[in-house]
Formats: C-alpha cells, sequence, structure tokens
C-alpha cells in the first residue's frame, strides 16, 4: 500500500513507522489517522514483523493536531466531530492493542496527540531535548482520546498537573514521571532503540503477545480468587503451546529457539546429529 503522510520501513524483523509530514512537524490529520490504522493492521498480520517503531521524520515526533483540520472539525457539528475523534480514538486503541512490541523513538516536539501516541507503545525512548505537553485545555479542548494511555503512563497525580496547566515540560521531567523509560543524548536515540530491539526479537512472538494481552488484564483488574485463576490458566496454556514447548526444548539443549534466525536449523541440524548417534 502506498502512504501520503508515513513511511514504513522494514527489515531484520523490524519495521519503522514514520510520521512523514516534516513541514508541520507531522502534525495529525485525517488521512495520517487512517493511513495509521491501517498500517498497525497490516503489521499486526505480518508474522515477519517481529517488532515496530513510530518516529517522526524532521524536527519533531508529534505536534499533535494539524491546525487546517482543526479548522474544518469547528465548523463540523457534533455528529461529525464525534465520528473524527472515534477515528483518533480507535488508531490508538490499533496500536495500543498490536501483539507486536511496540517503540516509541521520540525527539523534538511531542505535543498533544502525539504524547497519545507515544504513550499508546509499549516503550518510549527519548532524546534528551524533546519537549512535552498537553495543550488541550489552552485551546478550550480536553485530552479525552489520549487520557487512557497517557494516565496509565505517567499517572492520574500527574496528569492532573499537567492536562489541567498545558504547560511544557522537559524530556528529564517525563522520565522521572515514567512516561518515557530511557532518556538519552540525541546522537545516541537510534542505537539505543537498536538495543531494545535486539532484546524483543529474542523474545517468542506468541510469548510476547500472550503477555501484552496478561499486562493489559492484570493491570486493571483487582487482585482476586478469578484472577489468580485466570493467570494460572494463561501460564498452563503457554507452556503446553507450541512455542513454549520449542522455548523450553531450546533452553535445556543450549540453543536458540526456533524463532530467532538459524534456531530451527540448528535443532533440525541437533536431532540429526542424535538420529545418526542413534544408527
Amino acid at each position: 500500500m502506498k502512504y501520503k503522510t508515513i513511511e514504513l520501513q522494514s527489515g531484520q524483523g523490524v519495521c519503522i513507522v514514520w510520521l512523514n509530514r516534516p513541514e508541520v512537524r507531522n502534525a495529525f490529520n485525517q488521512t495520517m489517522i487512517a493511513e495509521l490504522t491501517a498500517a498497525f493492521a497490516a503489521l499486526d498480520a505480518d508474522a515477519d514483523v517481529r517488532a515496530v517503531v513510530l518516529a517522526g521524520r524532521g524536527s519533531a515526533f508529534c505536534a499533535g493536531a494539524d491546525l487546517n483540520w482543526m479548522k474544518s472539525m469547528a465548523a463540523f457539528g457534533f455528529e461529525e466531530n464525534h465520528a473524527d475523534a472515534l477515528a483518533l480514538a480507535n488508531m490508538l486503541y490499533r496500536l495500543h492493542t498490536l501483539t507486536k512490541p511496540t517503540v516509541a523513538r521520540v525527539h523534538g516536539a511531542a505535543f498533544a496527540g502525539g504524547m497519545g501516541l507515544l504513550a499508546a507503545c509499549d516503550i518510549a525512548i527519548a532524546a534528551q531535548d524533546a519537549e512535552f505537553c498537553l495543550s488541550e485545555v489552552k485551546l478550550g479542548l480536553s485530552p479525552a482520546t489520549i487520557s487512557p494511555y497517557v494516565i496509565a503512563a505517567m499517572g492520574e497525580r500527574a496528569a492532573r498537573r499537567y492536562f489541567l496547566t498545558a504547560e511544557r515540560f522537559a524530556a528529564a521531567e517525563a522520565y522521572r514521571l515514567g512516561l518515557v523509560q530511557e532518556l538519552v543524548l540525541a546522537e545516541a536515540l537510534d542505537a539505543t532503540v537498536n538495543e531494545i530491539l535486539g532484546h524483543l526479537v529474542q523474545g517468542g512472538p506468541a510469548a510476547q503477545a500472550a503477555t501484552k494481552d496478561l499486562i493489559r488484564t492484570v493491570g486493571r483488574n483487582a487482585l482476586t480468587p478469578d484472577l489468580i485463576a485466570d493467570t494460572a490458566t494463561r501460564i498452563a496454556t503457554i507452556r503446553v503451546s507450541e512455542e513454549g514447548q520449542e522455548g523450553m526444548r531450546a533452553f535445556l539443549e543450549k540453543r536458540p529457539p526456533a524463532w530467532i534466525a538459524g534456531g530451527g536449523k540448528q535443532s533440525a541440524k541437533r536431532k540429526e546429529t542424535k538420529r545418526k548417534k542413534k544408527s
């Protein structure tokens, strides 16, 4: 699929989704929202993609909503605004529920909806010169669609301040709050992202998908006998799965598992060696 506002760059099991509107600091409009939604769905269905990176071309990660798009929304009624907001909400949810690990590569401005994008990712890595802002109330608006992800990432107490003041804050504060998990020099941003990806592609794809679902379930539910039983069912299910069995065999045989490049070949070679020894 050819995109107008984003660019996909794939290789070695990783796809980088570049927000590609540098002339407006990657501010999003209805076209970018639709293209991101389609891209996330396609990447989720692609078995060759093990992890997804979200990044921005040019001087910023994402400066929020495009001004021309906002002008058009101001002229619309409730129904049209609701449909438009629902498209954004669904795109963020699609990113949040992606079965592959997701990494936000943050530099420059991460404002308003841009903060929703990074918060919906599993991991956020920011350059030290990145800047953050939840600017909605200064426009007479509310950060409603991004709120589930931003509040989960930075906590309710911090959200009370930054949602209400709409003040800008530095990357060091974003790191302190847990909004981003790594803070690095701008020149080290790509190397740090690659280091994290190196760890991510070692995990089992099905195990990572199951673990993401586990986090969402445990994180939003109280600790009850039903939840305890659910966690036991989950681990038993994955232990007897094909991937779980392969992972345990690989560990015991001191070899890479099949989902790592060369792992399946090494496993087959070991089996053939054992067969020849027996014959």
